[in-house]
């Protein structure tokens, strides 16, 4: 039995894992604006890596926004195309060894799907996600990419930028504690420094998405809520998840390689029999 090959083909990354059996082959990520370029370019890397050669894949399974640029089997290996939604449920779901769960995507934008055994099903999302950091921390802070913006939050403080609970009210929510978020950047200090700045931006973007995720849990009865994308290698975002699961009772967790968890889920959807479409 040869190996299987997941690739998920954004708009500007591509990742790609593989599958010896049931054993997962360590993933990698290359960059590129032209997704034919990308896909082989990322193909070719992995094989490198892992000093692979072309006969040693039985199958190449593609999902993700750049899959509708490839319209040929790819080295004239078979190709299969995935549903986004169902590799991102998938993906989800094998990587958390759970078998019921919503499934968060965090990339440009962010999508939400609720997985469970071979099913899944796009709750829908928001457009407030990685585009969105990156575009506050332009205009507000001249910061252009992830690494600095997370490097600027260290040593922020939210009191500077956000209004609490606690600002608002002098009687003792016994739902909501004084540290609750009333409003983002609802108080905007004459203290604020870039630090605080940049943590407000992460604070928002992060708890929009999380509280997103809270409201279909209680739609659907569902506790657990797997992150994935790129966003979970944004190290602050743990503790504002950790304070959501706290304060509505919701299981947040990130599992490894969760960033390539749509490429996961396109490749096990093979072997598991969920339904795919061939590329001739």
């Amino acid at each position: 039995m040869g190996k299987v090959i997941g690739i998920d083909i954004g708009g500007s990354t591509t990742k790609i894992v593989g599958f010896d059996g049931k054993t997962m082959i360590a993933p990698l990520l290359v960059r590129a604006n032209d997704p034919i370029a990308s896909v082989y370019g990322a193909f070719g890397k992995f094989l490198t890596a892992h000093s692979l050669k072309i006969e040693d894949i039985e199958r190449i399974m593609i999902t993700g926004v750049g899959s509708s640029f490839i319209n040929n089997r790819l080295f004239g290996i078979p190709t299969g195309k995935v549903d986004e939604f169902m590799a991102i449920g998938m993906g989800g779901l094998f990587l958390s060894d759970l078998n019921k769960a919503i499934i968060v995507s965090m990339g440009t934008g962010t999508a939400l799907v609720k997985a469970e055994n071979n099913t899944a099903v796009h709750l829908g999302g928001t457009g407030v996600g990685g585009g969105t950091l990156l575009g506050l921390s332009n205009r507000m802070l001249n910061v252009r990419h992830f690494d600095e913006l997370i490097e600027a939050a260290n040593g922020g403080d939210l009191s500077h930028v956000d209004l609490t609970i606690g600002d608002i009210s002098k009687e003792v929510m016994e739902t909501l504690p004084n540290e609750t978020t009333a409003s983002n950047f609802g108080k905007i200090s004459d203290l604020v420094t870039k630090s605080d700045l940049a943590m407000g931006i992460i604070n928002l973007v992060f708890q929009t998405i999380g509280m997103i995720a809270v409201f279909n849990t209680r739609i659907d009865k569902i506790k657990d809520v797997v992150l994935t994308g790129n966003l979970t290698n944004v190290p602050q975002s743990e503790y504002i998840f950790t304070q959501l699961s706290k304060l509505y009772d919701v299981n947040f967790q990130t599992p490894p390689n969760a960033e390539y968890a749509t490429a996961v889920g396109a490749a096990i959807c093979f072997r598991q029999d969920v339904a795919f479409r061939e590329v001739q």
